[in-house]
């Protein structure tokens, strides 16, 4: 399986994804943000970083690069989508997912390793988990706090897309504590905390950021299983 990793101009983490990616057990493709081609890759992650230096607002201008066009689209059309801190920020800019990421509540820069809850395990990124599953992450950001109205909130909770929330502390002021969500099929997925920086011992805090990558390999590998079956059926 091939997991493509955006660059932008001011990505931090791109080489970080890609060996996420690698580590896997998937191959990590390079796309450049001016070059619509997304070169046949089977999931797509959208890294942290600064993009085009937060100009404007934190993803605002990467929304439009010739590649997000390209994500865009296939997004729609069912193509697992991973947005990381900046890519989810780009995720929310770009409409596929709702709401958006403000500036911290305390408007200080956060960098710790954090806990989350895992609730949403029906998504491309995160079947491998357990409901409830509790997973140590880090966190690293100054415009982290989700945001979105009443409705929008209520929708997402009763709807499942809380794919993650912050417990032992909210490093950013979010809105009921949430630190990824998923659009409603379930491919499109943003986190806040930076599960690429927790996939080898060495680095720690934990291997639980790999999941997330794990877990998009296994729902490509599903497809793929569902397809040859509906394909040996005609």
């Amino acid at each position: 399986m091939r997991i493509g990793v955006v660059t932008f101009p001011g990505s931090l983490d791109d080489g970080d994804a890609a060996r996420a990616a690698r580590l896997a057990g998937a191959e990590a493709v390079r796309l450049w943000h001016g070059d619509p081609d997304l070169h046949g890759v089977d999931a797509v992650v959208l890294p942290g970083g600064f993009s085009y230096g937060d100009y404007l607002r934190c993803g605002a201008i990467a929304r439009f690069a010739p590649v997000m066009e390209s994500i865009i689209d296939a997004a729609r059309g069912g193509l697992p989508v991973l947005g990381i801190c900046n890519g989810f920020q780009v995720l929310c800019e770009a409409h596929l997912l709702p709401g958006a990421l403000t500036r911290n509540q305390h408007l200080h820069f956060r960098n710790r390793d954090q806990w989350l809850k895992v609730e949403a395990t029906n998504t491309a990124w995160t079947n491998g988990f357990t409901p409830g599953q509790e997973i140590l992450i880090p966190v690293k950001n100054g415009e982290g706090c989700y945001v979105a109205d009443p409705a929008t909130l209520d929708r997402l909770e009763a709807e499942g897309r809380v794919i993650a929330r912050y417990i032992n502390g909210n490093p950013n002021g979010s809105q009921r504590d949430i630190a990824g969500i998923t659009n409603e099929a379930g491919n499109v997925v943003g986190i806040m905390p930076h599960p690429e920086h927790a996939v080898e011992a060495l680095t720690g805090p934990s291997l639980d950021g790999l999941g997330f990558f794990t877990s998009v390999l296994r729902a490509l590998a599903g497809s793929s299983a569902a397809g040859s079956q509906a394909g040996g059926q005609q």
